[in-house]
């Protein structure tokens, strides 16, 4: 009887430490893919994901207070699908579009006109429609290196912190600009929290997680600053869905009416160029894109 409980006992050991090894490790280049492809959308191929966030945009310009500018309802529809590199290993692509609207801060209506305090002009406002806004591939060794995991946890709790500087020539800008300094200037952070043993669980396919974002930017081209100082800084938060379903009615409501193709994301094998707010301003005023008319 002492050698059959021994056994059982070496038997429940071993089985225990085999379920503990069978958890994904942050320490594991593979693993670190499949826990990021998690955060980020799923590890089933064309599984859609939809993130939805909000909060408010401020302005931010020397000399005066901050002023609260726009409330803002953002929502990002995307699907992973696994990408083989011979040299990198199995990683994924992501394939996405985004929308982010424009409310006035008091009343929560979504803005067809703006009052800016700067010139007394009113302008039309042109809420973000970015389509697509896709990733070009993730893998467990890529050109720099091994894949490391760049979060922290405590207790059962993690969280994963990127910054993404971004200074590149302005596309709304002439062919001298490097003479006038024509550039995009923004800085866009992005928090991750969750439960870690969501995370590494290797039977699960998507992480619950919950997101913040922030981003610093030059004034939005539709403002018409006309090269005044300052910046427009947006600090939001908000949360990956169960399903499309769960958006708000509003939001549900103002796709089906001026964004349909938001309902899904686009095709997993997508090579078009990512849109931004200012390439989207530029195909507008060049007549390529025609923007939603409000009533």
């Amino acid at each position: 009887m002492r050698t059959l409980i021994a056994a059982l006992g070496v038997s429940a050991v071993t089985a225990a430490a085999a379920c503990a090894q069978e958890r994904l490790s942050f320490d594991n280049p593979d693993d670190v893919i499949t826990m990021n492809r998690k955060i980020g959308c799923s590890t089933v191929d064309g599984e859609p994901i939809t993130f939805y966030w909000h909060g408010y945009a401020f302005s931010r310009r020397a000399g005066e207070p901050d002023r609260r500018m726009f409330r803002v309802e953002g929502m990002n529809v995307r699907a992973c699908v696994t990408v083989e590199h011979p040299e990198y290993g199995t990683g994924y692509r992501l394939v996405s579009r985004e929308i982010l609207l424009y409310l006035d801060p008091e009343t929560n209506e979504i803005l067809s006109t703006w009052d800016n305090p700067w010139t007394g002009e009113t302008v039309d406002v042109l809420h973000v429609a970015n389509d697509p806004v896709n990733s070009r591939g993730s893998f467990p060794n890529g050109p720099n290196g091994p894949a490391q995991w760049r979060g922290a946890s405590m207790g059962n709790d993690f969280w994963q912190t990127t910054t993404v500087p971004l200074f590149y020539s302005n596309p709304l800008a002439g062919e001298f600009q490097d003479e006038t300094g024509a550039v995009y200037h923004a800085t866009e952070m992005f928090n991750f929290f969750g439960n870690v043993d969501d995370l590494t669980d290797p039977e699960t396919t998507t992480a619950d997680v919950e997101v913040g974002w922030v981003r610093m930017s030059d004034w939005l081209p539709w403002m018409k600053m006309r090269g005044r100082d300052g910046l427009i800084y947006f600090h939001t938060a908000g949360t990956k869905l169960d399903s499309w379903d769960e958006l708000p009615d509003f939001f549900q409501e103002e796709i089906a009416r001026h964004y349909p193709e938001y309902t899904d994301p686009p095709p997993l094998d997508d090579d078009r160029p990512n849109v931004t707010s200012w390439t989207y301003y530029r195909d507008i005023a060049a007549g390529v894109v025609t923007p939603p008319v409000r009533d």
